[in-house]
């Protein structure tokens, strides 16, 4: 009989990152039901195989499900190579370009290799859609398909927007949500992992296991990453993306690329780290214990070691030192002497900071203009919005940092210029 973690403790390690669970009760009763019968829950998240590969925002599902088989659970891998020869419409604005059978099986060999750099291939059950849906007969579908309205298939929003603006819904994409939906009868699914944008298509499941008399599944759904950008969905089309298989260096580069912002996303999202882990390092940024450069860096270790090794990260961000942070302080740069005392150089109310006490916040914007780097605060904030301003070798993208953070002599950098700042109390 399986042995399995507290329920507390497993809602706490699942719950981290999940935008909305449906419906979050149902999901600690089938736990604790799992306990008592020592049964590990059946956890399916399905991956449609339309690209060679997969880059690190497919891997968010693929990290919970990770999070599930931590916790016992039996967890499925479940390869859409029939639903891929329709093609998910969601987010669509216009009908998807069908695959051939042997791009679709090319792409699914591919998916088997890369998946196992997260989960453990020996508690994985990898299947493919194919297994029941390409035996479904002429009756079976048209049973399937009387479960739903068309009506109801017009609710999903990409569908209701090209209804509104006269562009073409084949019939086969509604097909889409139910073959997925009927995914998880055959495999009696306790639960199904999907990002927020597949709301639709897993509520289906829900529909059809109802209908087969089985027990509904608990749906868990995660947002949608970032890419490098920090403002689109990560896409290689839009070249914000970072490929599980690029190389470690150019991995780590990439990461330490990302806005401190990003960066706590990252770590919920990409990481096994727990939620009070990601909090107590926040609060030690907050707190000047931890510079975010510091805590940036053991984010593209720890990513980078899960898709490569120890050693490889370790020698990516021996190289990236060498060649950004050691060059920039090795450079014979001009010294800046700043005044502490300065008018709006010291800013607490931006931080909520006393007016008395260790913690000082300092005005950037107004750090730049002083140094000579900015003509005025305006062009600094406006440089500090297109990324081009940096403290110590990291990229700067706020209003204020707090002063123990950055140092005795802090290297400002604005685009090509850059200066050593010595302060005078």
């Amino acid at each position: 009989m399986t042995k399995f973690p507290p329920v507390d403790e497993q809602l706490e390690y699942l719950k981290k990152g999940a935008a909305e669970i449906i419906p979050l009760p149902a999901l600690r009763e089938r736990i604790e039901q799992s306990i008592a019968m020592g049964k590990p829950m059946r956890v399916k998240a399905g991956f449609d195989p339309t690209a060679p590969d997969l880059h690190l925002g497919h891997t968010v599902l693929m990290r919970k499900l990770k999070h599930f088989q931590d916790l016992g659970h039996t967890v499925i891998f479940l390869i859409g190579d029939s639903t891929a020869l329709i093609g998910d419409p969601t987010g669509r604005s216009a009908t998807r370009k069908p695959l051939t059978r042997e791009e679709i099986n090319a792409n699914a060999e591919t998916y088997k290799q890369q998946v196992f750099k997260i989960l453990d291939r020996e508690k994985t059950e990898v299947r493919f859609n194919s297994e029941w849906l390409d035996k479904l007969s002429y009756y079976d579908l048209v049973k399937l398909m009387a479960q739903f309205t068309i009506s109801q298939m017009l609710e999903r929003e990409d569908f209701h927007k090209r209804f509104k603006e006269e562009q073409p819904i084949s019939m086969h994409e509604t097909l889409y949500p139910i073959a997925q939906g009927y995914d998880s009868v055959a495999l009696h699914a306790d639960v199904e992992l999907g990002g927020t944008d597949q709301k639709f298509n897993l509520m289906r499941g829900r529909d059809l296991q109802k209908h087969f008399g089985q027990p509904q599944q608990i749906i868990l759904m995660t947002p949608i990453l970032e890419g490098l950008d920090g403002v689109q969905k990560m896409s290689k089309s839009l070249g914000n993306a970072i490929g599980i298989n690029e190389p470690a260096g150019e991995m780590y580069g990439k990461l330490m690329s990302i806005s401190d912002e990003l960066m706590w996303k990252y770590w919920i999202f990409l990481t096994d780290l727990r939620q009070s882990e990601i909090e107590q390092m926040q609060a030690d940024v907050a707190a000047g214990k931890l510079h975010p450069m510091e805590a940036k860096k053991r984010l593209a270790r720890t990513i980078t070691a899960g898709f490569h090794s120890e050693a490889e990260a370790q020698r990516a961000d021996e190289n990236w030192a060498k060649q950004f942070q050691q060059k920039e302080a090795s450079e014979d740069l001009p010294i800046k002497s700043i005044t502490l005392a300065q008018p709006g150089l010291q800013d607490y109310q931006l931080l909520g900071l006393p007016s008395e006490g260790p913690t000082r916040a300092i005005n950037i914007p107004r750090l730049l203009q002083l140094a000579g780097l900015a003509a005025s605060m305006g062009e600094a904030s406006r440089k500090i919005s297109e990324k081009a301003v940096s403290i110590n070798g990291q990229k700067f993208s706020g209003k204020t940092e707090i002063f123990e953070r950055m140092g005795k002599n802090p290297i400002l950098r604005l685009g090509k210029k850059s200066v050593r700042i010595e302060w005078i109390e």
